[in-house]
């Protein structure tokens, strides 16, 4: 590729004009002062491996993948890092030079980068994780929790076999708990996260009985619109350590900027911001 093109990148997704990730990256090219661009692509699943292909050749540099792309990519990958072959999925592709398409998960870190910023004091090995749903998200939370040194992972979901399938992907560390049980579960975790969709804005509420709380536990959503849920709000109230979803956003996006424009951003609160403005 000559070097006076400019690069691209970009994220695909069905639908996509939701997505935040333009703002977010758009705000670090202009701040580094990149000659790049950022372009929401709504890609349907029969054109994606087309796309995959056609890309690079446009000048793209890499993607970013969202729901539902997120497992099918891998299909059309030549290297696939371990854990996004553990998680089953991947967020980031990397166009390489060489030709070859380079697929990551940047999920999980994000994850638990933004759970170190907005709770310091956070501890994993403290104690057990509740996690409650098993789609996706959960599939990469799992994974990042368990690699940081949580002890168990205690896992509810609406459909119990979706647990179980966790359960046998990731091992003795997961405890299945009905989800009639959910709030009970809450007792003995040092660590609470709701990956399910929950509480989103012009979704379903989130029902499940906080009481079992303890004070200091670390809470957080991975819902970020709202940005503060009803979920953090009362966990706020029983005195515990809430952190919102934006941040997993922000700091996923981090390791795959650095890759495709050789910068590895800041995520600090201008970009916060930006993002929340945008």
């Amino acid at each position: 590729m000559s070097e006076t093109r400019i690069p691209l990148a970009g994220v695909i997704g069905a639908p996509i004009a939701h997505s935040r990730s333009p703002a977010l990256h758009g705000y670090w090219l202009k701040k580094y002062g990149i000659a790049g661009q950022y372009i929401p692509m709504h890609i349907e699943r029969a054109d994606l491996g087309e796309a995959i292909q056609t890309l690079p050749k446009l000048g793209f540099v890499g993607i970013n993948v969202t729901i539902p792309h997120k497992e099918a990519v891998l299909e059309f990958a030549d290297l696939v890092t371990d854990r996004a072959s553990l998680i089953g999925a991947a967020n980031t592709l990397i166009f390489r030079k060489d030709g070859k398409v380079h697929a990551d998960n940047t999920d999980g870190y994000g994850f638990i980068e933004n759970l170190k910023q907005g709770a310091p004091t956070w501890q994993p090995k403290l104690g057990p994780a509740a996690v409650i749903g098993a789609g996706g998200a959960a599939r990469a939370v799992i994974a990042s929790l368990l690699e940081v040194g949580v002890p168990e992972i205690l896992l509810a979901n609406r459909t119990k076999n979706r647990s179980e399938a966790l359960r046998s992907e990731f091992g003795q560390k997961v405890t299945v708990v009905d989800w009639v049980q959910a709030g009970n579960m809450l007792e003995d975790a040092a660590t609470v996260v709701n990956t399910t969709s929950l509480g989103m804005t012009g979704g379903s509420e989130f029902r499940i009985p906080l009481d079992g709380l303890r004070k200091g536990t670390v809470v957080t959503d991975l819902v970020y619109t709202p940005l503060r849920t009803k979920f953090l709000d009362d966990a706020d109230l029983m005195g515990c350590q809430t952190v919102d979803g934006l941040g997993m956003l922000l700091h996923q996006a981090a390791p795959a900027f650095e890759r495709w424009f050789g910068v590895r951003p800041e995520v600090d609160d201008e970009l916060r911001r930006a993002v929340l403005e945008a």
